[in-house]
């Protein structure tokens, strides 16, 4: 297996955080985009948000159905294929000529980019010793977060010089360098042992993860976690480029600057697990989310940045322990459990905005506050639940 500090280690972990990076750069690029969309074609901040809730939507069916199919064929040739259809998905957006038309390819890209982050955390379980699998996925999660802050960047400059068409060009043209280098670097499976695809034994697989509370619950924090993340920032995007502020697209892309937050709290988060417990992690990790969305309330720039910053560092933070509890949780079909996962993770972030658009519509940002804080209550209630489990030895069952 491979060691941490290896030089396998390394090159396994850079590849798929280039891989990680890629994914979560061409998901969010329309993000800062959402206001352009509205003002060019006319529309509500709702259907504005569909060039990525049609995305994060698509990714959750996705995933369905690559866990199975790799246990069956490998991870790594999976991973390389839809890497590549999502990159060139990308550039056919350029020849799009109405709102549509991109929600359709943004819909198909989605199925493609499903493939690496529903493959990668089981081609970590299975070829990292348990030692040096904390930190991997720690810093694999890291990758995620700059990738998702780098789209959102990259892409805002891009359409305020060019136009919304160049950041999809621009992204596009980065993704070949990240494919190439993904394919050079991630070493083949020596752990994975191959078994025949079987529908009715992959349906079984996922009932009993479903049926398993110390997963379930996992699946529904994580979700939940999402589903107000990405609707917090959908209309965080429409609060900043309206009145009082009226920020460009690339003064929203460089909001997203505060990822970075999210790129040190996932590992922290990797690391302390270690020593707090993962239940720990996600009970502080949903603490700091919390403060960050009421400091978001302030009416000063600089205040609504810095609720962004902790918004971000506390989202990441407690991703990170609930990815890794269930990687470490699933005894079996290692890669249903993951896909499972991240089928409630993205579902959650697809639906997100039409929850919190209706407390949009009636009270503004206050609205948006409010309904986020209603969802991280059920979020700590469940892991309160975990905790149990965690410890039961030291906890009265009542």
């Amino acid at each position: 297996m491979i060691e941490q500090g290896s030089k396998e280690y390394w090159r396994a972990t850079t590849a798929l955080s280039l891989g990680s990076f890629l994914v979560f750069e061409l998901l969010y690029l329309a993000q800062p985009l959402l206001p352009i969309f509205r003002e060019q074609f006319g529309l509500s901040p709702a259907t504005s948000s569909l060039s990525l809730s049609i995305v994060t939507f698509t990714i959750s069916l996705s995933l369905l159905f690559y866990g199975p199919l790799s246990d069956s064929i490998g991870r790594r040739p999976i991973m390389m294929i839809t890497m590549f259809g999502a990159m060139v998905t990308t550039f056919l957006v350029l020849f799009a000529t109405d709102y549509k038309t991109i929600v359709i390819l943004r819909g198909v890209q989605g199925l493609f980019l499903g493939g690496l982050p529903s493959l990668a955390m089981a081609y970590m379980s299975e070829e990292f010793s348990p030692k040096a699998l904390s930190l991997a996925i720690g810093i694999y999660i890291s990758a995620n977060s700059v990738g998702g802050m780098s789209g959102r960047l990259i892409s805002g400059f891009a359409a305020d010089l060019w136009g919304w068409k160049a950041s999809f060009l621009v992204i596009g043209l980065m993704s070949i360098l990240f494919f190439i280098l993904f394919v050079w670097l991630l070493p083949p499976s020596t752990q994975f042992q191959k078994t025949p695809l079987h529908l009715k034994g992959a349906a079984k697989s996922l009932y009993l993860h479903i049926k398993n509370p110390v997963l379930l619950l996992a699946f529904i924090i994580g979700g939940l976690h999402f589903f107000i993340f990405i609707g917090f920032f959908n209309f965080l995007t429409f609060r900043l480029s309206d009145d009082p502020y009226h920020l460009s697209p690339s003064f929203i892309g460089m909001l997203f600057l505060t990822y970075l937050a999210g790129t040190i709290s996932s590992t922290l988060s990797g690391k302390l697990a270690q020593k707090w417990g993962k239940t720990t992690c996600l009970m502080v990790g949903i603490g700091i989310y919390a403060l960050g969305i009421m400091v978001s309330l302030a009416q000063h720039l600089v205040m609504i940045l810095l609720g962004v910053l902790i918004v971000c560092f506390g989202f990441f933070f407690s991703h990170s322990a609930a990815t890794s509890w269930v990687n470490v949780k699933a005894t079996f079909a290692r890669a249903s459990a993951s896909s499972l996962y991240l089928v409630m993770y993205y579902l959650g972030g697809s639906l997100g905005s039409f929850y919190l658009g209706f407390f949009w519509h009636h009270w503004h940002w206050a609205g948006i506050v409010f309904g986020s804080l209603l969802i991280l209550c059920v979020t700590t209630f469940c892991t309160w639940k975990l905790k149990k489990t965690e410890y039961p030895q030291t906890v009265n069952w009542g």
